[in-house]
């Protein structure tokens, strides 16, 4: 055990960099511009649906989201409940039923482990990214890969707040230590940027590290994986152990565990090929 009580094969990888009060999709689903009509699913444009991890919201796509309308894309920044795989598998697929036409749906960190599970049950999604994320298996857990290779330094930086769930339930929420976030998971972003971050981090249940994955999207759907060789979270290791795993078609990048927010371009980029071959 840490001085936390988390176990070192216990600990949730998300990522840790909310936008906070940067742009009007702040807490929510956010739904970028693109066709709205109610076209056959044949004629539909491809929507791209992004999924955030641990510790951030919808906000943090903003970079990449400017950067996919230019391209014309339709895109919706879903809001991750993080409370669990289980939770949080289920209400992404609710939104990604919603969606009319083809999908491409794409997870960072934690969030991979959630496209991962709720992919494999909505049958518009037509392709799959992962942006440093985590890529399970059926049968595997967050905590467990997230450590399967050395070099993470997150874990020393988690702090455990217990809380209560909504029907009385004790519960553990993790956070990041707020002085540790931007060395640990934003090295190449702003410093003002990762200070405003690390407060407004949402929590995730401790819950999350533990649960088990059911499905695997990667084994049936063609895959993308944006791997970052100067990532403090999710070692390179794993993400290449994972990427090759998944038959992805892979883009190394130095950079660190948010490219979202210091390498948007190739992020947006990397999506957009996902969405070409789709079409």
């Amino acid at each position: 055990m840490t001085s936390t009580g988390v176990s070192r094969r216990s600990v949730v990888v998300g990522t840790a960099a909310t936008v906070a009060g940067a742009t009007a999709l702040r807490a929510g689903t956010a739904v970028a511009a693109g066709s709205q009509s109610a076209e056959a699913d044949s004629a539909a444009p491809v929507t791209v649906v992004l999924v955030h991890g641990a510790f951030i919201d919808a906000s943090a796509w903003y970079p990449v989201i400017g950067r996919l309308q230019a391209k014309r894309h339709r895109v919706i920044s879903a809001a991750t409940p993080l409370r669990g795989l289980p939770v949080d598998a289920a209400h992404l697929k609710s939104v990604l039923d919603r969606v009319d036409g083809p999908v491409v749906v794409v997870g960072h960190s934690y969030g991979g482990a959630v496209v991962t599970e709720a992919a494999a049950h909505a049958a518009n999604v037509k392709a799959l990214v992962y942006v440093a994320a985590l890529v399970p298996d059926v049968g595997e857990t967050a905590g467990e890969l997230a450590f399967r290779y050395p070099g993470s330094e997150l874990q020393p930086v988690l702090e455990q707040v217990s809380a209560t769930a909504p029907d009385g339930t004790p519960r553990t929420d993790l956070y990041i230590k707020q002085e540790s976030f931007g060395y640990v998971y934003a090295g190449d972003v702003p410093a003002a940027l990762t200070r405003v971050s690390a407060a407004a981090q949402r929590p995730v249940s401790a819950s999350a590290l533990t649960d088990v994955t059911t499905s695997a999207a990667w084994r049936t759907l063609p895959s993308w994986n944006l791997v970052t060789t100067q990532d403090r979270i999710l070692p390179p290791e794993l993400q290449n152990f994972q990427a090759q795993r998944a038959n992805s078609k892979v883009l190394s990048i130095a950079a660190s565990h948010l490219p979202m927010l210091s390498r948007p371009d190739a992020v947006a980029n990397l999506i957009t090929d996902a969405v070409r071959a789709t079409i």
